[in-house]
């Protein structure tokens, strides 16, 4: 077969088209691949400060005082033997409901 100069063939033209083709999509995908790879490293980024900032304010946030020691079982107590008192309760029920609010 004679070899040709100048322009090429139809099918020259459609491999020479392939190629590009091929070599462009690639190119693009390859360019998606490290945008979405830096998008996700700001976003992981961006979570691990905000987790920072959230676990140092955290840590510098002061604790909440504690409730008074006995002024809740004092309360219920009292609670418990008013309904005593008014014949609500009998001596048995008075003393298990007693022991749990002391246990507690």
């Amino acid at each position: 077969m004679p070899q040709r100069f100048g322009r090429p063939g139809l099918l020259g033209t459609v491999a020479r088209t392939a190629v590009i083709s091929g070599t462009a999509t690639a190119v693009s995908n390859r360019v998606n691949r490290r945008m979405s790879d830096r998008e996700m490293n700001r976003q992981l980024s961006a979570q691990a400060q905000q987790q920072a900032q959230r676990d140092q304010a955290a840590a510098q946030a002061p604790a909440p005082p504690p409730p008074p020691a006995g002024t809740d079982r004092v309360d219920r107590l009292s609670a418990l033997a008013d309904l005593k008192a008014q014949g609500l309760l009998t001596d048995e029920e008075f003393a298990t409901e007693k022991a749990r609010i002391l246990n507690s």
